[in-house]
């Protein structure tokens, strides 16, 4: 497929996960995002920020070699580029510490405006993270002001790195949206399995949102467009590796299929179906453009 010249737009972080054993793996949920939009030939545009250290250099070279655009992802003289610490409970499950003041948080307005100037950009990707900064905050604000475009929310809470007046902010302000159970109980707290699709139709209109999915983890998604029924989709039955990067797979295609405006029920179905081959998987993201390729090639043979 050839590259598009009408660039998705993701704004955000991409980081570093470093665990235990020394082990660092990059990723960000915008970087996985955009990661694999360009794997579908989208041809996205990462606007964020990396230090001008060898884990920037790392990000610079990992996406070149995907061919990746580069242009507006800034540099950053004082401030390093992100890092997460992964840690082991003793349950095994994995704990996240983020420290602050990194190059994301530090991502320049006029940088990325001059960046994105005379481009054809479709939509804008975000999430909650790199807006815990009123640098980064303000530059996705005037992004937003300037370029007009519909955004796809993400919100991907990270405790303790928003509160509820962020949270609100960016729901008046988003198009799509996608939360996952969690995330949902804490915008809609009365929600039950009963009025359900009553609660998201009514979020729908509160936030004038063109549509709500909703990730269930292994039991599938919903998917909510206002004055018309509720979507569910079970998720395949797949031999799960790790399930790091599903959300962002699943958003991926998302946004994907909006830009090639599939229908409700086709983009849920492909969304969860392709999230379930990154399950199978280690890590978020993959270099077999096969998987790229194979979906590509279902998708477009109906």
């Amino acid at each position: 497929m050839p590259p598009s010249t009408n660039h998705p737009v993701v704004f955000g972080e991409v980081l570093f996960d470093v665990f235990q054993n020394d082990k660092r793996v990059l990723g960000g949920a915008p970087f996985n995002v955009a990661w694999h939009l360009q794997g579908f030939g989208s041809s996205p545009l990462l606007v964020s920020r990396i230090g001008e250290d060898e884990d920037g250099k790392q990000v610079l070279t990992t996406m070149e070699n995907w061919q990746m655009e580069t242009r507006v992802v800034q540099r950053d003289l004082d401030f390093a580029t992100g890092t997460v610490q992964v840690t082991l409970n003793h349950e095994g499950l994995s704990q996240f510490n983020i420290p602050y003041n990194q190059a994301y948080d530090r991502i320049n307005a006029h940088q990325a405006i001059s960046g994105l100037f005379n481009l054809s950009c479709t939509l804008l990707y975000h999430g909650t993270l790199a807006l815990r900064h009123g640098i980064s905050r303000e530059a996705l604000q005037k992004l937003m002001g300037i370029l007009k475009l519909p955004v796809f929310l993400d919100v991907n809470l990270r405790t303790p790195w928003w509160d509820k007046a962020l949270l609100r902010d960016v729901l008046q302000t988003a198009t799509w949206l996608k939360v996952n159970e969690d995330e949902l109980a804490i915008i809609e707290p009365n929600i039950t399995n009963e009025n359900k699709e009553n609660i998201l139709e009514n979020l729908c209109k509160r936030y004038n949102l063109s549509m709500v999915v909703v990730t269930l983890g292994n039991k599938g998604a919903l998917l909510k467009i206002p004055d018309q029924p509720l979507y569910f989709e079970t998720a395949p039955t797949v031999p799960i590796i790790d399930t790091v990067g599903a959300g962002d797979a699943f958003s991926a295609v998302l946004i994907y299929g909006l830009l090639q405006q599939w229908q409700p029920n086709v983009m849920l179905k492909r969304a969860i179906d392709f999230a379930a081959e990154i399950c199978q998987i280690r890590g978020a993201t993959t270099l077999d453009r096969r998987l790229y390729h194979t979906a590509l090639s279902r998708w477009q043979s109906g």
